[in-house]
């Protein structure tokens, strides 16, 4: 079935841009959630009316991921977990632990978007994480995950002071 999209949808296409998808995901999800309308006559000169404000709303999404990959690739996460003495940790880190933490930091970005290489940090170490922008635009989050234990060497030097 062939469609307009009325919003940005993820791993299908941007507002205005005509896709064909199946049937079933165009009758049951897109259109009833109002994210596409159907391919006709009709709706074709209704997006031909708003072409322009829907290309400036593209640019304007384009220039604000340039703006946040460069925030984004300017921040190194620190983050302290319980760990093991082998170095694996308690638990794991995923994409919602550094969604949490990117919101701190004053960058808003939904877990979704998030990959890690394995899906979830298990050892302590330096990580590299790719967050997904606007189009096929990506950022590179450095991620250090460190033991919240205090080490032997930081303690023995806590003693001697």
């Amino acid at each position: 079935m062939k469609i307009i999209l009325n919003q940005d949808v993820y791993n299908l296409g941007e507002e205005g841009d005509v896709c064909v998808v199946t049937n079933g995901y165009a009758r049951n999800f897109l259109i009833p959630q109002k994210m596409a309308v159907l391919f006709n006559r009709q709706s074709i000169s209704m997006f031909e009316s708003r072409k322009a404000a829907i290309t400036k709303r593209k640019e304007e999404k384009r220039a604000d991921s340039a703006g946040l990959k460069e925030k984004i690739e300017a921040i190194t996460l620190d983050l302290k977990v319980s760990a093991g003495d082998s170095g694996k940790l308690f638990g794991s880190v995923s994409n919602a632990t550094i969604a949490e933490e990117l919101k701190k930091a004053g960058v808003v970005i939904e877990r979704k978007k998030i990959e890690i290489t394995g899906h979830t940090i298990k050892t302590l170490g330096d990580f590299i994480a790719k967050i997904k922008l606007y189009g096929n635009e990506t950022a590179d989050l450095k991620i250090i995950v460190k033991s919240d234990k205090k080490t032997e060497e930081v303690e023995s030097m806590e003693k001697a002071d």
